[in-house]
């Protein structure tokens, strides 16, 4: 399933209504680190259908970055039953942000 869009207007629903762990990656277009993470994330959405993946971009929602103190890009934040229950800074192998994933 590929990943959701992300945006204020769709938040409560999309992340905190989910039924199933949701992996949120903020990111914005000219970073280069989140370049190289996109299509980990990707991959991750393609081939884990028990797991909601969406992308915020930053410089289009930056309330919604705003409220998740988010201040550095690219941030993995791990949402389970409505509630922030995991989160990791920079790039990541993907086997550690499928294990944030679990542990959340």
């Amino acid at each position: 399933m590929a990943a959701v869009v992300i945006t204020e207007a769709n938040f409560e629903n999309e992340v905190l209504k989910s039924d199933k762990p949701v992996l949120v990656d903020f990111w914005a277009s000219w970073c280069g680190p989140c370049k190289m993470l996109s299509p980990v994330v990707e991959q991750i959405a393609d081939e884990n259908p028990d797991i909601k993946v969406g992308k915020v971009n930053v410089d289009e929602e930056g309330d919604l970055a705003g409220k998740f103190n988010i201040m550095s890009i690219p941030t993995l934040l791990v949402f389970k039953d409505g509630k922030l229950a995991n989160q990791s800074v920079g790039v990541v192998p993907k086997e550690a942000i499928l294990d944030l994933v679990k542990k959340a």
